[in-house]
């Protein structure tokens, strides 16, 4: 098996809503392969889906529960150090709830949180260790 993240999909209550939270409040660029009840993003190197929590319960047949922390984080790495708090600020514009404050972190990084409308975390980081390729993606050693 090659070793590939291609897609990660957030089950959302709202499709419409976290559309706008992603699109006009983020500024990440809605595919046009989008459809009325799924939205693909474009980033680097990975697509972000939205679908609404119940059908993607539905498709991976478990139950629809639980809430608070879910054991996953999502991170969107900045270039600059500076960056952390300006894309925080960008988030909780959007509507998102900063959950940690950027500050410097015990691994030498630069790093806080954001949690979508539905409560999906994303770490904000300015990580020094991991420099950026050409195409946007991380170097990772």
């Amino acid at each position: 098996m090659e070793p590939r993240v291609s897609f990660i999909t957030l089950g959302v209550s709202d499709l419409q809503r976290s559309k706008k939270f992603y699109r006009d409040g983020l500024g990440f660029p809605l595919s046009s392969g989008s459809k009325d009840d799924i939205a693909f993003f474009k980033t680097a190197g990975v697509v972000l889906a939205l679908y609404p929590t119940e059908k993607l319960a539905e498709d991976a047949q478990v139950p629809v529960h639980g809430s608070g922390f879910r054991g996953v984080t999502l991170a969107h790495n900045v270039r600059r150090r500076e960056e952390v708090s300006e894309v925080l600020a960008v988030a909780a514009a959007a509507g998102g709830t900063i959950t940690k404050p950027a500050q410097d972190v015990f691994w030498g990084g630069h790093s806080g949180y954001f949690s979508d409308p539905d409560g999906h975390l994303w770490e904000v980081v300015w990580n020094p260790y991991f420099p950026f390729a050409d195409d946007g993606s991380i170097v990772v050693p």
